[in-house]
């Protein structure tokens, strides 16, 4: 079967019916979905029942960066500056170091056992080297997984935050293979440069987008998300245009927007949502698409080899050495985030790059990648809850936060209801509930107004007489929101 633009669409919208249908089977038997995803899109490829022959690299890069695009902004929109600000330090260290130590122990031991040159072998070891963000985030996240301390959020920041390093490695070692002349010291400035730029890009458009989508005002609700996507996809592209490192730009564009008040912020946070879970679904099928299982047959020893040396000691190398000086992390929970190191589809997406190149190997490589990448999420990502209970670092049901993941609350909290009338001389009077800055985790429940009862959003306008329910977590915040609806305590 080959596709056309008559069939594309049916062909596409029955990939995803079944991709959703294989995921509550996945939930129910203790497999990632990502997994059955792209079992879905091989089975439907050239070598599978579905027979459609599909061998471009360039497009499933395409669809691959677009969606990685969709999915580090998704993870970034609901990172909260309070979570990571303590595990921040650990973080840097385990998504810049740590994916280099990754890539070289990987990098040296493929050049060893295969027929690679030193610089070929680290190429597959940079392809491999970062855990991957839809992996992390999709199991962690639909598995309810509670983990003690911090460990949480140092997951989800490392998986959203290396994906830069990888790709810069990944792009510096094919420079390497195919310009042997290159001096490896011209890389190091470069590398700098992308991040510094790639940084301060993302920074300054978040706080664009916060500006923007708070005053533009428009008259249809709908239009909020589409702008927003279209300051992420400017946000990427600008800051590769400059020289930047992308996929850091969207990612800390995201962390700057879902940190701030926003008009209409749980919808956009919904239509994120959303848009992630299609975009791992889009960009799995299309990855299993690509993959020719009788191709990775030949190098399935091979492959098994380098898993297990990822698994068993480049990542937890890695780990141990970046956090040798966390007094925060036991050997325990150093060991747990050595387990949790998961590889997915961004390592398969970065593996197109050497077949665009026509890197020496680029298919064997390719195949190796994928190879890795299944053998994680099926072994490691099928057992992270298993590994948690057994080195006591998951949090029991019994004691698991109950309250909505929007209102952001602590468990120690002292949460309570305030009613308050706003006179007509009030300081809110007027304004919009976005510009009050209320604290983060209080939120107004409802308005009544004129015998109406109003759910507020953040383009609610506070009028005199209004009688409203507002929900805080504390006695602090409660003073707090007395003082912008200029209300007595």
């Amino acid at each position: 079967m080959t596709l056309s633009g008559e069939n594309i669409l049916l062909f596409g919208s029955i990939l995803l019916f079944i991709s959703i249908l294989s995921s509550k089977t996945s939930f129910r038997f203790g497999l990632p979905a990502l997994i059955l995803f792209l079992v879905v899109g091989m089975l439907a490829g050239s070598e599978g029942p579905g027979g459609v022959y599909f061998d471009d690299p360039k497009i499933s890069q395409f669809m691959g960066v677009i969606a990685l695009t969709f999915i580090l902004f998704s993870g970034g929109l609901e990172t909260k500056f309070e979570s990571i600000r303590p595990v921040l330090k650990n973080g840097l260290a385990l998504s810049t170091l740590g994916v280099l130590v990754t890539a070289l122990v990987v990098g040296v031991f493929t050049s060893y056992i295969m027929n690679f040159t030193f610089v070929e072998g680290l190429l597959l070891g940079a392809i491999v080297s970062a855990t991957d963000a839809a992996a992390v985030f999709s199991i962690l996240r639909t598995r309810n997984i509670g983990l003690k301390g911090n460990l949480r959020p140092l997951l989800e920041f490392e998986s959203g935050s290396n994906d830069p390093m990888a790709f810069f490695l990944t792009i510096s070692f094919i420079t390497l293979v195919n310009q042997p002349e290159t001096p490896l010291i011209v890389l190091i400035p470069r590398f700098l440069w992308g991040m510094t730029l790639g940084a301060a890009v993302g920074f300054g458009s978040g706080k664009l987008m916060v500006f923007t989508v708070n005053r533009i005002n428009l008259d249809v609700a709908g239009l909020y998300p589409v702008l927003v996507t279209a300051f992420m996809f400017f946000t990427v592209s600008f800051a590769d245009a400059l020289g930047g490192n992308g996929f850091l730009a969207v990612y800390v564009a995201a962390i700057i927007l879902g940190n701030n008040n926003l008009i209409h912020k749980k919808s956009l946070f919904r239509f994120f949502d959303g848009m992630g879970w299609l975009m791992q679904i889009v960009m799995f099928l299309t990855l299993g698409l690509l993959v020719f299982p009788s191709r990775m047959v030949p190098i399935i020893w091979e492959g098994i080899l380098v898993s297990l040396v990822l698994m068993f000691i480049a990542r937890p190398l890695a780990v141990f050495l970046m956090l040798i000086r966390s007094k925060d992390l036991n050997f325990r929970k150093k060991l747990f985030l050595s387990w949790v190191g998961l590889r997915g589809a961004s390592p398969i997406v970065f593996a197109t790059y050497p077949l665009i190149a026509n890197v020496h190997y680029a298919d064997t490589i390719f195949n190796l990648v994928f190879f890795i990448s299944v053998s994680s999420v099926l072994l490691q990502g099928s057992t992270i809850a298993w590994v948690a209970r057994k080195l006591h670092v998951d949090v029991p049901q019994k004691v698991k936060r109950k309250f909505p993941l929007d209102l952001d609350l602590r468990d120690e909290s002292k949460s309570e209801l305030i009613e308050l009338d706003i006179p007509e001389e009030s300081i809110a009077s007027g304004k919009h509930v976005v510009q009050l800055m209320l604290p983060k985790t209080s939120m107004i429940v409802l308005i009544h107004r004129d015998g109406k009862y109003i759910s507020p959003t953040g383009e609610t306008v506070i009028t005199p007489g209004d009688h409203m329910l507002v929900l805080a977590d504390n006695k602090e915040s409660a003073d707090v929101i007395r003082d912008r609806f200029g209300v007595g305590h």
